[in-house]
């Protein structure tokens, strides 16, 4: 879940592929028929996906509360402490909450189905997405994009390794300072009430005016801090605002590599370009479940709160799950190192065929709400 807009990084063409979503890949894409197009989906009764597919409010609740409680009480420890080491863990455990919690948090919240209730899942998104610095109405287009046009390249906004990988941007990128760098950037623009040419190409522009003014909101609430510590002569207000997104967004990096990198690009089947890993219970919780992303992708109406449940259902349908993180990274970095010299190397996942592109009655993924 990492924009590519605005990224000064980007891959050569003439050494892989084009990524940007203005150029000749996006071209070629809508030739081969690969936008906007009918993705497999394992079967499942659909009474059995009914029942998945139905959203409640007590787990959400319950999550953020934990979630938000957590925060509060490690801000409160760090707080106390300041001054000395004693604050640095409590600050560490803030900021992954923070800084990576949050992540999950806009992307469930996003999708509508976290919680039930539409005003907690608005509510709860436009305040993640401000902790880890999402423009809300930008994102909102731009995930719908990538639920649509999952890795397709050209097309996909989201893409979070292109090939060949650029190493020294992916270290600077577990410390989240590409994304800061964009992000401000982009709020410039937006504040001055400019849109990207890429942005263009997924937001509906009756969005513009919306985007323009969280631009101009952020950019206020932001420079309020600034002006904080600078009044206080203390990096203290700028530890709970900011600084997090930087010092504790590593987690929500590592999860997202794995996600997707090293997967097949161009491929109309999920199992192809989507991992799923299981997690012990404290990951899951920073991750909201998305461990499950392959059924994520696969049937994305289906809360995070489902997704073990739906695992089971179709399992058998599809690649079997790595074990723990640790395998799958086992995978991801020769494969990523691999592709610095060979950018047309991918993981083949064991699939099995199937002549029907959709073997179930419910939505197809580009149809998923995005409230």
């Amino acid at each position: 879940m990492s924009q590519i807009f605005l990224d000064p990084e980007r891959p050569d063409p003439q050494r892989g592929k084009d990524y940007s979503l203005t150029g000749e890949q996006a071209r070629r894409a809508e030739e081969a028929g690969l936008v906007s197009a009918v993705w497999y989906q394992s079967p499942v009764p659909r009474k059995r996906m009914k029942e998945l597919m139905q959203r409640s409010d007590g787990r959400a609740i319950r999550d953020t509360a934990l979630w938000l409680g957590a925060m509060v009480l490690s801000g409160w420890g760090g707080y106390v402490f300041w001054g000395s080491a004693a604050c640095v863990p409590f600050f560490l455990v803030y900021g992954v909450l923070y800084g990576s919690a949050a992540n999950s948090r806009w992307h469930e919240t996003g999708h509508g189905t976290a919680f039930k209730t539409r005003w907690m899942n608005d509510v709860v998104y436009q305040i993640a997405c401000f902790m880890v610095m999402y423009e809300p109405q930008v994102w909102r287009w731009s995930h719908a994009r990538h639920h649509t046009d999952t890795i397709i390249v050209g097309r996909d906004p989201e893409i979070v390794e292109p090939r060949p990988p650029r190493l020294n941007l992916m270290f600077l990128k577990f410390f989240s300072l590409p994304h800061v760098y964009n992000i401000f950037g982009s709020l410039l623009l937006h504040a001055t009430g400019q849109m990207s040419a890429e942005e263009k190409t997924f937001v509906p522009e009756s969005e513009y005016p919306k985007v323009y003014r969280t631009a101009r909101i952020w950019l206020t609430l932001h420079a309020a801090v600034i002006a904080l510590a600078l009044y206080l002569n203390s990096w203290l207000p700028m530890m709970y605002v900011l600084l997090p997104t930087i010092y504790g967004g590593w987690l929500s990096y590592v999860f997202g590599l794995t996600q997707h990198v090293g997967l097949a690009e161009d491929e109309l089947d999920h199992r192809k370009n989507c991992r799923t890993i299981y997690m012990n219970p404290l990951f899951r919780f920073f991750y909201s479940d998305m461990n499950y992303h392959l059924e994520h992708h696969m049937f994305p109406m289906v809360p995070y709160h489902a997704l073990a449940r739906l695992h089971e259902e179709i399992k058998d349908d599809c690649p079997p799950p790595y074990k723990s993180i640790i395998q799958a990274y086992r995978e991801i970095i020769p494969t990523l190192l691999r592709q610095r010299k060979d950018p047309t190397y991918y993981i083949h996942r064991p699939v099995r065929e199937s002549a029907t592109p959709a073997a179930t009655e419910t939505p197809a993924p580009q149809e998923s709400a995005f409230s």
